[in-house]
């Protein structure tokens, strides 16, 4: 609702997340979802509540892909998840700054054999392309802790009206 970017997606360092990201884009998951969580300085993070905080989740996970040697730098896009490094499914962030603290402490982890040595990071799966500023201007919203747990939310909500494929 404040603007439009456009993201290029990293299929060869993140298979698994990019297949997941973009069946969800394809079946209009997004549309209609809103920025839960913003962080000035921090990320701006979507993908799983409509407007209300009501949680629009699939249910599905992914395994973690954050061992693929992209980092978490201003204008990357990755998969939130809780504690548990193998649970994202819809939600994403994108980082407004460089964030290399999400990236893992060991390169190489192998999300098909579950390895857990190291720690785990948040597996980046694209950047952001076109419309950096429409990012700067969501994690500058106004925000109150009135999103999910509490999180820090925009005053006045910004919806994802539609999110679809494009070709370069």
């Amino acid at each position: 609702t404040v603007g439009s970017f456009k993201l290029e997606l990293d299929g060869n360092a993140a298979p698994l997340t990019v297949a997941n990201f973009l069946k969800l884009v394809d079946k209009g998951f997004y549309d209609g979802t809103i920025f839960h969580r913003v962080i000035p300085n921090f990320m701006v993070q979507g993908g799983g509540y409509t407007p209300g905080n009501v949680l629009k989740e699939p249910g599905e996970t992914i395994p973690n892909e954050s061992g693929n040697g992209l980092q978490n730098l201003r204008g990357t896009i990755a998969m939130a998840r809780t504690p548990d490094p193998h649970s994202a499914g819809t939600q994403f962030f994108i980082n407004v700054v460089d964030n290399v603290n999400d990236d893992p402490t060991t390169a190489g982890l192998d999300p098909l054999k579950h390895e857990t040595s190291g720690r785990w990071g948040y597996a980046v799966f694209g950047r952001v392309v076109e419309g950096m500023d429409v990012v700067d201007l969501i994690a500058e919203y106004e925000t109150e802790p009135n999103g999910p747990g509490g999180a820090p939310a925009p005053i006045i909500p910004v919806i994802i009206e539609n999110m679809a494929r494009v070709q370069r």
